[in-house]
Parts: C-alpha cells; sequence; structure tokens
C-alpha cells in the first residue's frame, strides 16, 4: 500500500469493501501564491469535496477520477495512474439512509480549464492552498491527503509512509 494512506484495518473496512468504489480526482496547479487545489461543491449539501464520483466499469479508476473532474469542474490534465490516498465515507442516499463508500484518490495536474462542462452552474469552484482546501472539507483522512499533498503522489507518500 506504498503511497496510500487509508483509515487502518478495522471492524468497518469490512463494510466499506462490500459497497461502494468511488474515485476522486485531487485537481492541482502551480500558481504564483504556490501550490493551488481544486474543489468544488457537492450538489444536494453544497459542502466542499474533490470531484468525485463512481467508477466506471469501461475505465481504470484513473480514467474515471478524470471524467469525474471534467463533468465536475471542467479541467482536464495529467491523471496519475496510482491513488495518491483513500479514504471512507457515508454517502448519503436521497430516499434517506447511506451507502458505505471508499475513495481512491488521484492527482491531476490540471493543464486546461473549459468553458463549458456538464455541471457548470451546478456547482461552486474554488481553487485555494492544500491547507485551505484540509480545512474546509469534512473527511479526517482526507484533511490528511490534503495537509500532505506537494503536487507530486511519490512526496505525498514519503511524507505518510
Amino acid at each position: 500500500m506504498e503511497g496510500r494512506i487509508s483509515l487502518g484495518a478495522t471492524v468497518g473496512d469490512a463494510l466499506f469493501r462490500e459497497h461502494g468504489q468511488q474515485v476522486a480526482a485531487l485537481c492541482w496547479r502551480p500558481s504564483a501564491r504556490g501550490l493551488e487545489v481544486l474543489l468544488v461543491t457537492s450538489l444536494n449539501s453544497k459542502r466542499w469535496i474533490l470531484p468525485k464520483g463512481w467508477a466506471e466499469a469501461d475505465l481504470t479508476l484513473a480514467e474515471s477520477a478524470a471524467r469525474e473532474a471534467f463533468e465536475e469542474a471542467g479541467v482536464t490534465g495529467r491523471i496519475e495512474a496510482k491513488p495518491c490516498g483513500s479514504y471512507h465515507y457515508l454517502k448519503q442516499k436521497r430516499e434517506g439512509g447511506g451507502v458505505p463508500c471508499r475513495v481512491d484518490v488521484f492527482a491531476l495536474k490540471v493543464t486546461k480549464t473549459h468553458d463549458d462542462w456538464p455541471e457548470r452552474g451546478a456547482r461552486r469552484l474554488e481553487w485555494v492552498t492544500p491547507a485551505q482546501a484540509a480545512a474546509r472539507v469534512s473527511e479526517p483522512v482526507l484533511r490528511e491527503i490534503l495537509r500532505g499533498f506537494r503536487g507530486a503522489p511519490a512526496q505525498a507518500a514519503k511524507r505518510h509512509a
């Protein structure tokens, strides 16, 4: 599991493995103020998250994450093949209750921002520092991933190894 951050082996891990597999794109870019990462708001609760969604059967996990980045935030770029971390959360269902999900996070260096994308207007987007992003997301392990992110998965892995 080198280069990955997880909650560790707990009784709850088995429950999460039995349910949803999602992917997220940790979209980043260099800027005049240093490294920035992109946050988007969720559709329903409007909380700050990374672009994420269900893994698609016809794509690799990394390709699925890149697709989510475009659909939710209108960005494309170079996606890393291996995740820079993972976390678990309870995805709330519209009809009530929740689905336990594991989310693999893939770093995507943004090379292009598009003027039009599928969910334009449905979400807010904001470029922030990794520390600012960590303060805005609610999942504790995702906070750790963001705090340790330096733009290259190998560097983040060394910090959390």
